[in-house]
């Protein structure tokens, strides 16, 4: 497997849902989805990573009463996180 700091986001979800769908079949010995589970554990971590920076070069462009368009920050609906709440 390549490093995940080489891969694209969307390359990165796709062996995610590989690795997910092999884990859930049950077909796999003990030290193979362990294996695994260690491999997804740090794609997930690759593409949480990944959106949290997405989100922070998102704008919004807004309108005000005058016809203006501004730019702002994108803020998250959710609550910040601390760095170690990120699985």
């Amino acid at each position: 497997m390549a490093t995940a700091k080489k891969q694209s986001f969307e390359k990165a979800m796709e062996q995610l849902e590989e690795i997910i769908q092999e884990l859930e079949s049950g077909d796999l010995p003990l030290e193979q989805a362990i294996k695994k589970f260690e491999a997804g554990i740090l794609l997930s971590k690759f593409c949480s990573e990944k959106l949290d920076e997405t989100e922070k070069r998102i704008t919004i462009l807004l309108q005000d009463e005058g016809g203006n368009i501004t730019e702002k920050p994108f803020q998250s609906e959710s609550p910040e996180r601390d760095d170690d709440e990120h699985v």
